[in-house]
């Protein structure tokens, strides 16, 4: 008999199921049953989900967040992360305010990625997207931040791993959730969720944090290029930026792989 997919959509606040919805179930992408030993894998002591934004525009970087959260003393997470949605699906407002509260709970960690227009043209979106993924799982690296996350909250005593992959050690084994078709090298245990920035909270806090650094930076972009109304399309190829293109041409932060006609 195969093996189920130990890892598909949340657990409640004690690790099983309850039968029913709860504020503390689907909290941070753990089996459903909240035993990944009963599938022959060890349960993880760190879950990481990661998302992007900005993989379609026509200008500015593509960015890429990633949030780590402990399995342990998850209960406050859960409550924090309770009623949170995908950024797509959220107002402007809504985001920021979601960024806030992510950004400042000692008990979530979180980094971010920006892969410029340039390296989008010379490698691809997909393939700079994917950079961005790499770059932001190794900012997480538990190596680098498991001693911080100890020291933050009492909550979470855990020991700094060691420089060698996290993954073979007991103390510090995690498991990264991606949304829809992002990816890691085979040997990091991943795994990519169609639409998981909809099914999995850390996913969506993970989306949430590119979309707002990434709306705050092509705001920045507009300072400097107020011609392209960055301010209002984020880059995204509206009617108002198609027509400024046509009239102004591409400026240096836009993507020339990318058409606009």
């Amino acid at each position: 008999m195969a093996k189920k997919p130990f890892y598909l959509i949340g657990i409640d606040e004690v690790g099983r199921p309850n039968g029913r919805a709860s504020p503390y179930q689907y909290i941070i992408g753990i089996d459903e049953a909240g035993r990944a030993a009963r599938y022959g894998q060890p349960r993880p002591n760190f879950i990481i989900g990661i998302d992007e934004a900005g993989r379609g525009p026509l200008a500015g970087p593509v960015v890429v967040a990633g949030v780590l959260i402990a399995t342990r003393g998850k209960r406050h997470v859960a409550r924090q992360l309770y009623g949170i949605r995908d950024s797509k699906k959220l107002s402007a407002k809504k985001r920021e305010e979601w960024f806030r509260k992510l950004t400042s709970n000692s008990k979530i960690e979180w980094a971010v990625a920006k892969v410029w227009p340039k390296v989008i043209d010379r490698i691809n979106i997909t393939n700079a997207t994917n950079l961005g993924v790499r770059r932001v799982y190794k900012k997480l690296k538990l190596n680098k931040v498991a001693s911080r996350l100890g020291s933050k909250n009492k909550n979470f005593i855990v020991r700094a791993c060691p420089v060698r992959n996290s993954i073979s050690n007991g103390a510090c084994r995690e498991h990264t959730l991606l949304d829809g078709g992002l990816k890691l090298p085979s040997h990091i245990s991943f795994e990519s969720i169609i639409k998981g920035d909809e099914k999995i909270p850390i996913i969506s806090a993970a989306s949430i944090i590119a979309k707002v650094i990434r709306d705050r930076l092509m705001i920045r972009l507009h300072k400097k290029y107020p011609k392209y109304r960055f301010d209002i399309h984020k880059g995204y190829g509206t009617k108002l930026h198609r027509k400024l293109l046509k009239k102004f041409g591409r400026s240096e932060i836009h993507r020339k792989s990318f058409r606009f006609s």
